[in-house]
């Protein structure tokens, strides 16, 4: 069974910083491309970041140069680096992975004040 379990959202001030965390289970880590998704109210959710299993990346333009994505396989984890925050980067963060099928995490809040 799969599943994805996110962590690290919150509440933080314009300009900060955040770390969101995504454990994986249930699927061989290392082969996969993880991704985050983030979805803003009233809006559509949209690819931020993923990684592919040669680590290579691909950013959103809205969060190129701010966020960084890495991947831990020994803890089929990957991690989300979001620095210099904006109010508009508000939204849930999900993490994102397709095992024959696309599979969600719950999704962590992230709340950027102005």
């Amino acid at each position: 069974q799969v599943q994805l379990v996110e962590s690290g959202g919150g509440l933080v001030q314009a300009g900060g910083s955040l770390r969101l965390s995504c454990a994986a289970s249930g699927i061989i880590f290392s082969i996969k491309t993880m991704a985050w998704y983030r979805q803003a109210p009233g809006k559509q959710r949209e690819m931020g970041a993923s990684i592919s299993s040669g680590y290579s990346t691909n950013y959103a333009d809205a969060v190129k140069g701010r966020f960084t994505i890495s991947r831990d396989n020994v803890k089929s984890t990957v991690y989300l680096q979001m620095n210099s925050l904006k109010p508009e980067d508000t939204a849930v963060y999900l993490c994102y992975t397709n095992n024959w099928r696309d599979y969600w995490g719950q999704g962590t809040q992230v709340t950027v004040s102005s």
